[in-house]
C-alpha cells in the first residue's frame, strides 16, 4: 500500500499524540476517523517502536488487523509507551527525547515447511519477519531484527527462546507465517 507523505505524517503524529495524552490521561488518544485517506482507514496491522538514545525504549503491535490503521497506531503507541512489560511506563522527561518507529505489516502468509532447516533456507534476511506458533506459544520478530540476527537459524532459534518455544520443536508442530512491513 502507498502512503502519501501526508500520510506518513499524520501516522507520526498520531503516534506523538497517543504518547502525550497518554501521559496527562493515562489512556490512548481517541482517533477521529473523518475526512482520512483511505490508505489510514483500512483496516492494517502495526508495530510502533520507540527508542531512546538509540536504545529499545518499547515495542508494541498487532499481527492481525482488526481496525483501522490509523486506530491502530494510536492503540500501540500508547501500549509500547506504558504497557510494555520490558521497561517501566515512560516519563515525560523520555517523551521529550522518544524516537518513534511505525511498521505497517502485510498479512500474514502460512508457509508450509517440513523442518527448521528448509524454514532457514526459504527466510529472507532483511525481508521477512516472522511469526512462529506452537498451541499457546507466539512469537514474532519483525524484519529489522536481521541487523542483529542476520543469520538464519541464529534469527530462528532466538525466535524460538523469546516465544517460549522449545528448541527442538518442527514444523507441522511448528507454525510458520511470514509478512513484510513497510517502515513509516
Amino acid at each position: 500500500m502507498h502512503f502519501t507523505p501526508q500520510d506518513r505524517t499524520l501516522l507520526h503524529q498520531t503516534a506523538q499524540s497517543s504518547i502525550s495524552h497518554g501521559l496527562r490521561y493515562r489512556r490512548p488518544l481517541p482517533v477521529t476517523l473523518d475526512d482520512l485517506s483511505e490508505s489510514l482507514m483500512v483496516q492494517r496491522s502495526c508495530f510502533v517502536t520507540l527508542k531512546l538514545a538509540g536504545e529499545l525504549r518499547g515495542c508494541i503491535g498487532s499481527i492481525e488487523a482488526n481496525r483501522p490503521l490509523i486506530e491502530d497506531v494510536s492503540e500501540n503507541a500508547f501500549a509500547a509507551a506504558f504497557h510494555d512489560q520490558r521497561f517501566d511506563p515512560l516519563t515525560a522527561e523520555e517523551y521529550e527525547n522518544i524516537g518513534i518507529s511505525l511498521s505497517i505489516l502485510t498479512e500474514a502468509v502460512h508457509l508450509h515447511v517440513a523442518s527448521t532447516r528448509e524454514l532457514a533456507d526459504k527466510l529472507r534476511p532483511y525481508v521477512d519477519g516472522v511469526i512462529l506458533e506452537s498451541e499457546d506459544r507466539r512469537g514474532v520478530f519483525l524484519p529489522q531484527v536481521w541487523q542483529a540476527l542476520p543469520d538464519p537459524e541464529a534469527f530462528i532459534q532466538q525466535l524460538k527462546r523469546k516465544a517460549g518455544i522449545p528448541d527442538n520443536l518442527q514444523p507441522p508442530a511448528l507454525r510458520v507465517s511470514l509478512f513484510e512491513v513497510e517502515t513509516v
